[in-house]
C-alpha cells in the first residue's frame, strides 16, 4: 500500500493543535542544552503555539503549512512576510530587525516531527513553502536557524540559502541568550 502524501493549509483547530505538538516535540528535541531546563519545560507545552497559528490564520499575518502522510501530520512550517518587532511567541524582549530587508519573504517557523525526520517530509514541504513565497512574489527569502544547529544549517543550504553574515539574539529568562543565524535565498 502507497502512502498519500498532501498539502495542507492550516485553517481549523484540528490543524493549529497539530502545528502546536509538532513544534513542541521539534523545540525539545532541538533546544536542549541551548534552552534553559525550566523554560523549556514552564513555556514549550503541546497546546503553546495554537492561539498564534489561530490569530495569524485569522488575521492573514502569515501562512500555515502541514504536511500529512494519509491522516497523519508530520511536518508543518509558516512562512510570509519578513516580521519586524516583538514576538511574543517567545519573548515580548526579543526584536527581529528586518531593517534592510522589507519585502522579503521569511520561513517563520519548520519543524518535522522528530519521529519522521530522515524521510525527505522537511524538504518537500520547505521546498513547497518556498515556491509559495515566489509565487506571492517576494523576490528573495530568509530563514533564522541556531548557531550551534549544524544538521539544519547543511539543510538550509542543500535548499540554496546560505548565511549572510546577519544574526538575531534570542534571550531565555533567566540568563540564557541563544544565536539565530539569518540564511537568505534569492528567489525571482
Amino acid at each position: 500500500m502507497s502512502e498519500q502524501l498532501r498539502f495542507v493549509d492550516a485553517c481549523t483547530q484540528e490543524h493549529f493543535q497539530a502545528m502546536s505538538l509538532i513544534h513542541a516535540l521539534g523545540w525539545r528535541d532541538t533546544y536542549v542544552g541551548y534552552v534553559p531546563d525550566e523554560y523549556m519545560a514552564r513555556e514549550i507545552t503541546d497546546t503553546r503555539w495554537v492561539p498564534y497559528f489561530r490569530e495569524d490564520f485569522e488575521t492573514g499575518r502569515c501562512h500555515g503549512l502541514l504536511l500529512y502522510r494519509d491522516d497523519i501530520p508530520v511536518a508543518c512550517i509558516n512562512y510570509g512576510p519578513a516580521r519586524v518587532g516583538p514576538s511574543p511567541r517567545q519573548s515580548s524582549l526579543v526584536q527581529f530587525d528586518s531593517r534592510g530587508y522589507e519585502g522579503w519573504g521569511e520561513i517563520i517557523s519548520f519543524y518535522t516531527h522528530p519521529r519522521e525526520r530522515g524521510k525527505g517530509y522537511g524538504g518537500m514541504l520547505f521546498e513547497e513553502a518556498v515556491r509559495r513565497l515566489k509565487t506571492d512574489g517576494y523576490p528573495d527569502a530568509f530563514v533564522f536557524v541556531l548557531r550551534e544547529n549544524e544538521k539544519a544549517r547543511r539543510f538550509y543550504a542543500r535548499h540554496g540559502f546560505s548565511w549572510d553574515g546577519t544574526h538575531a539574539d534570542i534571550p531565555f529568562p533567566p540568563d540564557a541568550v541563544c544565536v539565530d543565524l539569518r540564511y537568505t535565498k534569492h528567489l525571482q
